[in-house]
């Protein structure tokens, strides 16, 4: 699973398939191929504002689906905003698939990476609000002596 969220679009794919979506947007309609095509390059991007652009494309393709087509979609939208690291949303993503497939193993094995990235972060996010409260212990500590010096030299 860490090959697909780590996957990079090659620059002249996307380049192709951002050409192509745009020939049909200026002839109309896009299709629906076109568009997922475009959008799954762009989830693929090494630039978070192409990902965020396939981003809203997926979840227009989404809206505009039938159920049985919802599974790719929802899929690539997990990997996108994992990339982006907005795990919330892509556990959000991954669980709607799920209730849909609960079978599922590519969704099952995008949701263990998931929960995995949240903990680490959640392990750094406390070691980062651990690390302040240890300083502002340690200022605390140091002006709690400075006022004790302070009031034994009286």
């Amino acid at each position: 699973m860490e090959e697909v969220v780590t996957d990079v679009v090659a620059p002249e794919d996307l380049k192709r398939f951002e050409n192509k979506y745009n020939t049909e947007v200026a002839k109309g309609p896009v299709s629906k191929e076109t568009k997922f095509e475009y959008a799954w390059c762009l989830v693929r991007s090494k630039h978070s504002n192409d990902i965020r652009k396939g981003i809203q494309l997926m979840e227009e393709l989404l809206q505009k689906s039938t159920k049985n087509d919802q599974r790719d979609f929802l899929f690539y939208l997990a990997v996108a905003n994992y990339r982006l690291k907005e795990y919330e949303r892509a556990l959000k993503y991954i669980r709607i698939l799920l209730r849909n497939e609960p079978g599922n193993k590519q969704a099952i094995e995008m949701e263990k990476l998931i929960n995995k990235a949240l903990q680490k972060d959640g392990l750094v996010g406390m070691a980062i609000v651990g690390g302040i409260g240890l300083g502002v212990a340690g200022i605390a500590g140091l002006i709690g002596m400075a006022v004790s010096k302070s009031a034994k030299s009286q």
